[in-house]
């Protein structure tokens, strides 16, 4: 049956009121553009529809003040470089100016939420969330306050722990890197029961490259058991040095990085004499990092665990960019990256730091042509599945939306639910 015309003019779209976008305020101590972590939580919440603005410290004075870096607005707090008294009088002073010029900084904002990058950021934040009356977020990369540093500095290390047990509770929200630190920080200060978001590489399909080889001259039956990252003490690289004896002719060491560590390392090596068996190469700009850990055959996380909590409750970017090309995992007893090479079967653990224990133990697992092939293919399918930023960043986007809400111009398809990532071999870990 035909519809009746109607006399009507056209009804106009229905339009509803839109929330103001909601702006976030993070700050950190560092430099935020050489900031993986920072720059990634950023990037997800510019995304979803909020907008980022970042107080930090860059010690490039040429800069300005103010800059828009990929679309995130930079405030740069410059660094004290003279002090008006000598002595730890005149370090007081100037920190407290620091402050101060962070805090100001903070307030200029004008923001939703405050978003401090490490406990060492959290007191200009609070200051900023207590005068503004905005809510404060904690990002713990660490676990606050455990270092060696601290350990010999009682007097210091009662005084920040002190004033993080007061500020925490307080907080809106608390994030950290790994589940071991969660229970940590919830004993140690109290607060928010953290939610993990790990340090897990944007997804970035395989690749078959072969730049160590070319690079080092090495031949192509060679294989390559990698580390890359920060050359420093706590890293316990002197033991895959001294291991390198033990190790077949077939197999070499690779250190892929920078760091104080370095000079040491060069005079281990020749004091050693395994110099055609471990190679040191500058650090590769983070771009073109993923080629060249693709041309290795194994990764290495061999830390000292008793050196910190930190270290053994680690789980480091490098662990993600391993998987992401290819490589199964050597680790040593470290409590987060154990579980996930257990979970996925990607990988394997030494249980002691003795050198000859450690190369034997290389040696086998670059021996066992069919294990490696099929620890990498569950590498790389874990990559492409659980194990990659695209679905990590979905906890922090949920938990923002839990703290300030949601804009009406976030992308479809961001789940509500922020739980922990899942684990089958927890240890009673959450």
């Amino acid at each position: 049956m035909k519809r009746a015309h109607s006399s009507r003019p056209p009804s106009l779209p229905v339009t509803h009121p839109t929330r103001p976008t909601r702006h976030i305020g993070m700050h950190l101590q560092g430099t935020a553009r050489t900031d993986a972590r920072v720059l990634r939580e950023a990037r997800a919440l510019r995304d979803a529809g909020y907008v980022v603005s970042i107080v930090d410290t860059d010690p490039d004075t040429a800069r300005p003040r103010v800059e828009t870096f990929d679309g995130i607005t930079l405030r740069h707090v410059p660094k004290i470089r003279w002090r008006i008294l000598p002595g730890k009088l005149g370090a007081a002073i100037s920190a407290w100016r620091l402050l101060y010029g962070r805090v100001r900084a903070l307030l200029a904002l004008g923001v939703d939420v405050y978003h401090a990058h490490d406990a060492n950021t959290l007191f200009a934040a609070s200051l900023a969330g207590l005068v503004r009356r905005k809510p404060v977020i904690l990002d713990a990369h660490e676990l606050p306050y455990v270092e060696p540093y601290f350990q010999v500095r009682p007097i210091q290390r009662l005084f920040y722990t002190t004033m993080l047990r007061v500020m925490l509770p307080h907080c809106a929200a608390a994030i950290t890197v790994s589940p071991p630190i969660v229970d940590e920080i919830q004993r140690r200060y109290g607060g928010p029961r953290a939610v993990v978001v790990r340090n897990v590489t944007p997804y970035q399909p395989p690749l078959a490259s072969n730049r160590l080889r070319e690079r080092l001259g090495l031949p192509a039956t060679t294989r390559i058991a990698l580390y890359q990252g920060n050359l420093q003490g706590d890293r316990a690289l002197d033991v895959l040095v001294r291991a390198a004896r033990y190790l077949p002719d077939n197999i070499a060491v690779v250190l892929i990085g920078n760091g104080p560590s370095q000079a040491a390392l060069a005079a281990l090596i020749a004091h050693e004499g395994v110099g055609e068996r471990v190679r040191l190469v500058p650090a590769a700009p983070y771009s073109e990092l993923l080629a060249w850990t693709a041309s290795a055959d194994l990764g290495l996380i061999i830390y000292p665990p008793n050196s910190s909590p930190n270290v053994r409750y680690c789980l480091p970017n490098k662990l993600f960019e391993y998987l992401m090309a290819g490589l199964p995992v050597l680790d040593s007893p470290l409590d987060a990256v154990n579980d996930i090479l257990e979970t996925y079967g990607v990988g394997a653990s030494v249980g002691t730091l003795d050198p000859e224990v450690v190369g034997r133990t290389i040696g086998q697992l670059l021996g066992d042509t069919q294990r490696l092939a099929e620890m990498r293919q569950r590498a790389l399918a874990a990559s492409a599945g659980d194990l990659r930023w695209e679905i990590e960043q979905t906890r922090l986007v949920s938990l923002y939306q839990s703290v300030v809400g949601a804009n009406d111009d976030a992308p479809a398809g961001v789940s509500p639910d922020f739980a922990q990532p899942a684990s089958t071999h927890s240890r009673g870990l959450s």
